[in-house]
């Protein structure tokens, strides 16, 4: 079943407001003209009069709870639709950058700000640059949210060949830094050969199994897509496999991870996307 948090927080806000300005203009009045109307005579005492008046005025529990939720409901939604909103890294396509089990966090402004729900651009903030760790949603199933690396931008010509990645006929530097060792969710991957990448001036670190095969060829990046790829390149669904990551499928990119919590190790983490662990 999928689980639409933004549809959930937009219903709970549009709920919570009704009902808020639903008593404000409507419900409220009517209970102070009923307390108004009380008088002396209709009480034995002052002390039940004000009891009586007291009680009239009192707003029903469910109002209560949507006066107090409201702008909460209000704030979260703004927060996590408009400026950050955190994720979970579920698998190891993003290896050595990112673990399983890492959280982070997604500036959603860098790319555009968008209506919740909607997804439609409503403020032109900036484009996706070449290097990025971008969020966007799963062109083949819009309701999963994936994490990869921004390789080809509008126009560009991507190649993968022989374990080597090429931009515009022009091969991205590697060098070599030695074998990985995984922990936890990812000591499958201990043996594999790590290379520092320099990709349009960021500097990354890459997987690369030399005993397994990979998907190889040439790609032209259409205009308003752009093509992506995970660091554990051989063990990541990307474009090499599924094809080009529309602009209206954007969320935002990564910038930080706040911790760590994965069930088959120990430790944590806290620093800027692209640091190593």
């Amino acid at each position: 079943m999928d689980f639409n948090f933004p549809a959930i927080m937009v219903s709970a806000v549009f709920i919570t407001g009704i009902i808020w300005l639903l008593d404000a203009f409507v419900l409220a009045p009517k209970r102070r003209i009923a307390a108004d109307a009380i008088s002396a005579q209709d009480v034995p005492s002052s002390e039940a009069l004000s009891e009586a008046k007291e009680k009239l005025l009192k707003e029903p529990i469910l109002v209560e709870y949507a006066r107090s939720l409201f702008p909460v409901i209000l704030a979260v939604l703004v927060l996590r639709s408009f400026l950050v909103e955190p994720f979970r890294i579920p698998s190891n396509s993003m290896m050595p950058t990112l673990l399983t089990g890492d959280f982070i966090l997604v500036n959603k402004f860098s790319y555009g700000v968008r209506l919740p729900v909607l997804n439609s651009k409503i403020i032109d903030v900036g484009e996706p640059k070449r290097g990025d760790v971008m969020v966007f949603r799963y062109p083949k199933d819009p309701s999963v949210d994936y994490i990869k690396r921004v390789i080809g931008l509008p126009g560009d010509k991507i190649a993968y060949y022989n374990k080597q990645l090429f931009v515009n006929g022009e091969p991205a530097k590697q060098k070599a830094k030695g074998t990985y060792i995984g922990i936890g969710s990812g000591v499958s991957m201990s043996g594999a050969k790590v290379r520092l990448e320099h990709l349009s001036g960021v500097d990354h670190d890459i997987l690369i199994d030399e005993s397994r095969g990979t998907m190889e060829g040439e790609f032209i990046i259409p205009d308003g897509q752009y093509f992506v790829m995970g660091d554990n390149r051989d063990n990541s669904n990307d474009s090499r496999y599924w094809g080009f990551v529309p602009e209206e499928n954007l969320v935002g990119k990564a910038f930080m991870i706040w911790m760590n919590w994965d069930s088959k190790a120990s430790g944590h983490c806290l620093g800027p996307v692209g640091k190593q662990h």
